[in-house]
């Protein structure tokens, strides 16, 4: 993710604190009807791990990582923008990983 991106969502939050970004709403409301998002994982080119969704209603969500740790905060960053939600509103998301054997993401 860029640093303009992410410099440019957090002054909108902080230019106008009282509007939320309606795919906030939309994410808290597909977790609550349909549950989390469950992914598959599969090994790609030059050691990547690709995470390709299998249960999103609206499409597929796919990204990879070089190690777990940054598969976990692409796999959040993609959902959140499969939502329309900036960067600067991911800790009100709060989308958290079930358990560390299951690869599925819930609204906590």
């Amino acid at each position: 993710m860029s640093y303009f991106k992410v410099i440019k969502d957090y002054a909108i939050k902080a230019l106008r604190p009282k509007v939320v970004p309606e795919g906030l709403f939309d994410l808290v409301h597909y977790s609550k009807s349909y549950g989390g998002i469950k992914f598959n994982y599969s090994k790609g080119d030059g050691g990547l791990i690709i995470a390709e969704s299998d249960n999103y209603r609206y499409g597929v969500i796919i990204t990879s990582g070089k190690s777990d740790d940054e598969l976990d905060k692409n796999i959040k960053d993609a959902i959140l923008t499969a939502f329309e939600i900036p960067s600067s509103y991911a800790s009100k998301a709060n989308i958290v990983r079930v358990d560390e054997h299951k690869a599925e993401y819930v609204v906590a």
